[in-house]
Parts: structure tokens; sequence; C-alpha cells
């Protein structure tokens, strides 16, 4: 099959790649292990996550995306390379055209170097979609209705809030505290309480187990590994659900924030519609426990959490390659 069109979820902490038909073919870490002796690129993804906290000092291991966009240009062009030709295959006939989400705050200095990386990858024609539109698209929701629609896009590095309406970006708010500032504060947390330092890895993996949102009264618990501060040797705990929600309750109110922010900036007509139909929350954030039932506590406005949250922006690129004309307003492009 020649593969002319791929859409790209280039997050901060995952990369998704979509072909139309055979919808999410790619789901990988954003991360690149470069070898300081000659610069060179070693692994790339799920490989090169294995790498990191383990790599002596020759090779370091980058997340070549910061806060939704790109710190580093160079690993992210090999980066975009290796995700293109990993979707390609063999088919290298033609170059494919590219749709690549971007936040919703990016400036068109940080979307030109996505572009322009994209066309160093290998890409034919690149054009950028802000993640709220394609999140919704990807959730199912009707953006070209005249009618409020509200997404809460939670991923790695950004939380992007929107509301959609007629096609566009009505009143919006992106904030750099996501998945990752939730990681960095349960290991804070751990190391305050109880002087046991852990690594990324192993934060992410408690958040994913038994992290939630609100404190309950069912707490599920969890046994984890690290290295104590004092002794300077291995040690294990236990650690429980409500602890976690402890830990991340500052992130998660910087996130009500920007919630708050955008629903009072939002106009009245468009606000009673997202009253009656309900905010969708998207991302790898949407997983988290009783996320939907905290944003539903403090803002007072029902909210639901889209189906595969993980792929919405995905396939949110999927329904704009399908039709490109039809979306043309909600896509830029630097010829």
């Amino acid at each position: 099959m020649i593969i002319r069109k791929i859409g790209i979820d280039l997050g901060t902490a995952n990369t998704l790649v979509f072909i139309p038909q055979k919808g999410v073919v790619i789901d990988e870490p954003s991360v690149v292990a470069i070898s300081l002796d000659d610069n060179k690129v070693l692994s790339i993804g799920l490989e090169a996550r294995e790498m990191l906290g383990r790599t002596p000092e020759m090779i370091k291991t980058y997340k070549p995306l910061k806060d939704g966009v790109i710190a580093d240009y160079r690993v992210t062009a090999a980066m975009l390379k290796y995700f293109i030709d990993k979707a390609i295959g063999s088919w290298k006939i033609f170059k494919p055209d590219l749709i690549i989400s971007v936040p919703v705050g990016i400036t068109s200095t940080e979307r030109r170097a996505v572009i322009s990386a994209a066309r160093e990858a290998g890409a034919k024609e690149a054009y950028v979609a802000r993640e709220p539109i394609l999140a919704a698209l990807g959730a199912g929701v009707p953006i070209n209705s005249a009618a409020g629609n509200m997404i809460v896009n939670i991923g790695g590095g950004t939380t992007e809030v929107a509301v959609i309406s007629l096609g566009g970006i009505v009143s919006w708010a992106s904030v750099r505290v996501a998945g990752n500032k939730m990681d960095e504060a349960i290991a804070d947390y751990i190391k305050r309480k109880y002087n046991l330092a852990i690594g990324e890895r192993s934060a992410e993996e408690i958040k994913i187990k038994i992290g939630s949102a609100l404190v309950t009264k069912e707490k599920s618990g969890l046994e984890i590994k690290g290295l104590d501060l004092t002794e300077g040797l291995p040690k294990n705990i236990n650690i429980n659900s409500n602890e976690v929600a402890e830990a991340i309750s500052a992130p998660l109110k910087e996130i009500i924030q920007a919630i708050k922010l955008v629903l009072s900036e939002t106009p009245p007509e468009l606000a009673a519609d997202v009253m009656e139909r309900g905010m969708i929350v998207s991302g790898g954030g949407a997983l988290l426990k009783n996320i939907n039932e905290l944003i539903t506590k403090v803002t007072g406005v029902p909210s639901y959490i889209a189906d595969e949250p993980l792929y919405c922006v995905a396939k949110g690129t999927g329904v704009i390659l399908d039709n490109l004309e039809l979306y043309k307003k909600s896509i830029t492009t630097y010829r």
C-alpha cells in the first residue's frame, strides 16, 4: 500500500502516527538516545526509553520536545524521520503529506520549526493543526456546528483547554502542566515524605497504577523501590492512592484554574451549550482515575472521558486528512 498521507500526534511524552484506513500504527515514547562521542543518534522510541536512567556518561537520552514544542530541532527532525520511515516501510516512492499536532498557544516561530523539521524528515508538504481541534474531532465532536463544545486535552507536557464553535476556537488556555508535572510531583512527594529517591519511570508507573485525582475511602496500595537517601541503599516502601492524590493536587489545581479561565471567557450562549453538553476530557491525563469527577465537582460542569482518550489527537489528524478542504481553516502551513 502506497502511503501518501500521515497524521502525527507529536507529544512531549509519546508520539503517535495515524495512517488513513489503518488507524494508529505507531505509539512510542518521544525519546532519543545520543552518543556524545560522535553526536550520533543511537536509538529512538521504545528502545531509547528503556535507556532512561540507565546510560553511561557517554550516552545521553533526550526528550526533544519540552512542554509540547521543539526544544532540540536536530533531534526532533531525526525522531520524525524515524517514525515516518517506520510508518511507510518499504514504500518510499512518494513523500507523504503530514499533519502534525501543536499546542494551541504555540508561537509562529515554534510553528515554523515544526514544519521545517517535518520537511527535513521527508515530508512532501507539512501542515500543523491545534491540539484541541484535533482532540475534539478524534472524540467525535461536530466542531463545525453552531454550538459550543468544550475539550480538555491533558497530555504529557501541556494541558489544552478550548471552547470550539463553527470550526474555530472561541476561548482557550494552554498550561505547561500535565502528566510530566504530575510525575515530578509524585517523585518530590516521596522524596520529602519517605526520604526515598525514585526515577521518572517509577513515578509514572505509580500514577498509572494507583493514581487518583480525588482522595477516596477505598484506597489502593503499591510497593515501590527506590534509593534511601539517608543510608544510600535500595529500599522498598508502600504508598497508597490517597497519598498520590495529595502529591498531584498542585498540578491538578493549575489545570482546574485553566478550565475555569476558559469558562469565564466564553460567551454566555456558548457557555450554556457547554453546561448542557458537558466537556470532553482527552489525552493520557484522562486515564487518571476520578479526573472527570474532580473537574465536575470544582466547576459544576458535567465532564466525560472521551472514547480511547490517548488516541483522540491522532484520530483527529485522520479526520482532517480525509477532509482537507472541509477543515482547511483549521490547519496552517508555510510554503
